[in-house]
């Protein structure tokens, strides 16, 4: 019998969230079914979109969230004794998990792409979820041409940080926003943004008009808020806006959001394409975006960087830095 612990939710947030909203679980894992894998973590992925899922399910609930892992015991053909797997298990140690079903994010499960020597925390990096997001949420909607301008917000995040890098490879002009120098240094001199600049110590309106002078042409928005209504007036006629997330207001109190420059005026007059998505529309497609992202890294095209903490104990202080923006690139557990 294995002994398992987990972070279950039992209190929403209020605010930034608090340790005491969680309590670690331990119990006994059932005797695996037919088509189920016993699964022990190894990494496991920390990400703005737990914190805004946070009243989507009723209290108590396990905190979901991507992880990598080993299986240790099997009852399907298909994943063998020793195979690595992503899983969508949440914070926890061990987990038990049905291979025959995929039909929802909840029950994902599939064989970790091989990494070609590269960390196995990659597949829940730019070759997992994150990269699956920045992929379809910036070239199914924002659908850039070369010679296009593109700016990022939450530029040195998990997710922006692969858009830029993609914007570059379909040879676009890239402009990024992020929380500190270090950030922004690493996206210019690293990344290959075109620029980059501290949103808490520039003026985004006027260094957009020296950035991009002729106008943007595609946006993708991490954070909402001023920021992204100021960068909107910016846009070129049929400009596009992926709408990824708004980490600028994850932790406020939503009957009472911060108020924003309306977006109506530009909209019409520029006749502007702005779509919000879920990285679960193209579920039945992440197959190719893990190829053509691994095929990216493996050349080079895409850099990763990682920001890792150790220890199933350390999982909900990771959780917390990543919504401050303690992080550059993707926010990490080690197990």
């Amino acid at each position: 019998m294995v002994k398992a612990r987990k972070y279950v939710v039992k209190k929403y947030f209020e605010g930034i969230p608090k340790r005491e909203d969680y309590e670690i679980v331990e119990y006994n894992l059932p005797p695996l079914q037919n088509g189920e894998l016993l699964v022990k973590t190894q990494w496991v992925s920390v990400d703005p979109y737990q914190r805004a899922y946070n009243r989507r399910y009723p209290v108590p609930y396990d905190q979901f969230g991507f992880i990598v892992g080993v299986v240790e015991d099997t009852k399907n053909p298909r994943f063998p004794i020793g195979t690595n797997v992503v899983t969508h298990s949440g914070w926890c140690d061990y987990s038990i998990v049905n291979a025959n079903e995929s039909k929802t994010i909840r029950d994902v499960v599939y064989k970790l792409p091989d990494l070609k020597g590269l960390s196995p925390s990659v597949g829940i990096g730019a070759a997992g979820m994150v990269g699956i997001t920045a992929y379809f949420g910036f070239l199914e909607i924002c659908q850039p041409k070369a010679g296009e301008t593109v700016v990022v917000t939450g530029a040195a995040g998990a997710v922006g940080s692969i858009v830029g890098q993609i914007a570059k490879i379909k040879g676009c002009k890239v402009i990024g926003f992020a929380g500190t120098d270090d950030k922004v240094a690493w996206l210019q001199n690293e990344l290959g943004f075109d620029k980059a600049y501290n949103y808490k110590t520039c003026n985004v309106n006027e260094v957009l008009k020296v950035a991009a002078p002729n106008g943007v042409d595609c946006y993708f928005d991490n954070v909402g808020g001023e920021m992204s209504s100021t960068i909107i007036s910016h846009m070129n006629d049929f400009g596009r806006v992926s709408v990824c997330g708004s980490i600028s207001a994850y932790n406020d109190d939503h009957s009472q959001l911060p108020r924003a420059p309306i977006l109506q005026f530009d909209i019409v007059m520029k006749q502007l394409k702005i779509e919000g998505f879920l990285v679960y529309r193209w579920l039945n497609r992440w197959p190719e975006a893990i190829e053509e992202l691994c095929k990216w890294v493996f050349e080079g095209k895409i850099k990763t960087k990682e920001t890792i903490t150790e220890g199933f104990d350390n999982i909900f202080s990771a959780f917390v830095g990543m919504l401050v923006g303690d992080n550059t690139g993707k926010a990490l557990v080690k197990l």
